[in-house]
């Protein structure tokens, strides 16, 4: 059973380390990442790996459906709170985490994929050299994607560039 738990992120390392103490090793972890390259001087110089669910993160265990099991472990440390509800919501997360690895590149790292984009709608530019910009999408071909910024037509590769909705 998939948990969703909020945690410190500082004290992530203690938390897994606890979790496998009271669990055992046959625990599985999933936070979905994505890769940022920063523009800096015409050139992508700096990576960025950015957690996509921010705080939270979902743990797998099959000791989860035991109410017991779940007391003993909410006090681990850099654990803040579980989110109530998950019991019921399992089908959902389980479709979000399958879609998340579906969108996933080589590295890990979700890709362009994952963020489904609409012609004619508005996007906050995260990567790229335009990071921060707001942009209208006007085309997507194979490899890049044809957009207003501003009075200004100008195209980017997917590959390169992420978009979140504005």
């Amino acid at each position: 059973m998939w948990l969703i738990a909020k945690i410190n992120k500082k004290e992530k390392k203690l938390l897994h380390q606890d979790l496998k103490k009271k669990l055992g090793e046959n625990i599985d972890v999933y936070a979905p990442k994505i890769l940022i390259e920063k523009f800096i001087k015409n050139n992508f110089n700096k990576k960025i790996e950015i957690d996509l669910l921010g705080d939270y993160i979902f743990y797998f265990h099959k000791s989860f459906k035991n109410k017991n099991v779940l007391n003993s472990i909410k006090y681990c440390r850099g654990l803040k709170y579980f989110l109530s509800g998950f019991e019921t919501t399992q089908k959902d997360i389980n479709n979000f985490i399958n879609f998340c690895k579906k969108s996933e590149n080589k590295k890990g790292f979700l890709s362009y994929n994952f963020f489904q984009l609409n012609i004619n709608k508005n996007y906050k530019i995260l990567s790229g050299p335009f990071i921060g910009q707001i942009v209208k999408i006007l085309s997507m071909q194979k490899n890049k994607i044809d957009f207003m910024l501003g009075n200004i037509k100008t195209s980017v590769y997917k590959e390169r560039t992420l978009f979140k909705p504005a």
